[in-house]
């Protein structure tokens, strides 16, 4: 069963933002960038509680701005999905899930060393330029099932 429900079309929205956003940090980055978008369609919190499906992730603002950068300034985003990242993007909204993002509903390149906290929320662990953010304890019981 499907970490979240979706359609042939999600496949590739999920591989052009993983590659927009991750495509310096090789597959691996990739996932876990993946990983954020399918944990952000099932988490039932903070500032996810309206967003449910894939489209909804990729497109959401938040504050007048997209929440992913890709969306607005990403030339890779409106590129065409190849066969490499759609394969991976069947991966994560079917069942792919690691550390450091495997809970993770934010992440960012700061450019420097990762901060222990993100608008309040714990760091969980960095993958290459990327600091992954998980929610405080307590706060989003749906990120974990």
């Amino acid at each position: 069963m499907a970490r979240v429900k979706y359609r042939d079309s999600d496949i590739a929205l999920v591989a052009r933002m993983m590659r927009a956003e991750a495509e310096g940090e090789g597959q691996q980055g990739m996932l876990y960038v993946g990983n954020v978008i399918v944990n952000r369609a099932v988490a039932d919190c903070l500032d996810f509680k309206d967003v449910r499906t894939i489209q909804q992730v990729i497109y959401q603002v938040q504050g007048g701005n997209y929440s992913f950068e890709a969306v607005q300034k990403g030339n890779l985003f409106y590129e065409r999905a190849r066969p490499t990242e759609k394969r991976l993007a069947k991966q994560v909204l079917d069942y792919w899930r690691q550390h450091p993002a495997r809970y993770a509903l934010w992440y960012f390149n700061p450019y420097a060393p990762c901060p222990p906290t993100w608008y309040g929320q714990p760091f969980t662990g960095q993958f290459k330029d990327h600091c992954f953010y998980e929610p405080a304890a307590g706060t989003c019981a749906s990120v974990y099932s």
